[in-house]
């Protein structure tokens, strides 16, 4: 046995070591944790999707010799910072929107969580992001591909509402942790409760029918 072993035997950390988890591991997220980050409806959004979606493609060519620095770059949609959301960490295979299998099980708890009886009545935001580091205009494009990916998979697989889910990928145009631009909680995935359903709307009273009288005959 080697000495480091031996003497953490001798101080009886061995064990500890080998049964504590990784420093990196995170608690997994639930159903329960996804409802109670969303379930706080206020208001409704003013961003227009598709303008918004132009503003990310036209921001991220930006070549100008005074373009600032990603952690010095405004948001370029602050107000969906007004919006509950949750942040959660799906995995991709490198450069695609293609998921990882690990993070199927991730997917399945946002399902169970968009079809509860509290969430029932919203429409969602599905906001991808992408980490500082290629070019700027292909993170744009990948981050809307990725947001497009998840909600596909909402949809095709557990049947979730498609008029329910609006993807929206901003790239690197608003970044989670600015201070560490290429740091991977910028690839983080957010939902967003966004809007109700129209369906959800209380109807407006149909107008009351005044009764007719019946028609005297001519004698």
């Amino acid at each position: 046995m080697r000495p480091f072993v031996r003497r953490l035997r001798d101080l009886g950390l061995l064990g500890a070591l080998l049964l504590a988890p990784p420093a990196h591991a995170q608690t997994a997220v639930t159903r329960d944790d996804i409802i109670a980050k969303l379930n706080h409806y206020e208001a409704p959004t003013d961003v227009d999707l598709p303008a918004l979606r132009q503003q990310v493609l036209e921001r991220s060519r930006s070549r100008g010799k005074n373009e600032p620095p990603p952690q010095k770059r405004p948001p370029i949609a602050p107000d969906l910072d007004k919006l509950p959301a949750i942040n959660l960490d799906i995995k991709f295979d490198v450069d695609t929107p293609i998921v990882l299998p690990e993070s199927y099980q991730t997917i399945g708890r946002i399902a169970d969580a968009l079809t509860h009886s509290s969430l029932l009545p919203y429409n969602f935001l599905i906001v991808g992001h992408v980490e500082s580091g290629g070019r700027r205009d292909n993170a744009a494009l990948l981050s809307q591909r990725r947001a497009d990916a998840i909600r596909d998979i909402l949809v095709n697989t557990f049947k979730i509402a498609p008029k329910r889910l609006l993807p929206i990928g901003l790239g690197e145009e608003q970044l989670l942790d600015p201070a560490r631009a290429n740091g991977p909680a910028n690839a983080q995935l957010q939902i967003m409760t966004a809007s109700k359903v129209a369906d959800t709307e209380p109807a407006a009273p149909a107008p009351a029918v005044a009764a007719k009288k019946p028609v005297k005959k001519k004698h």
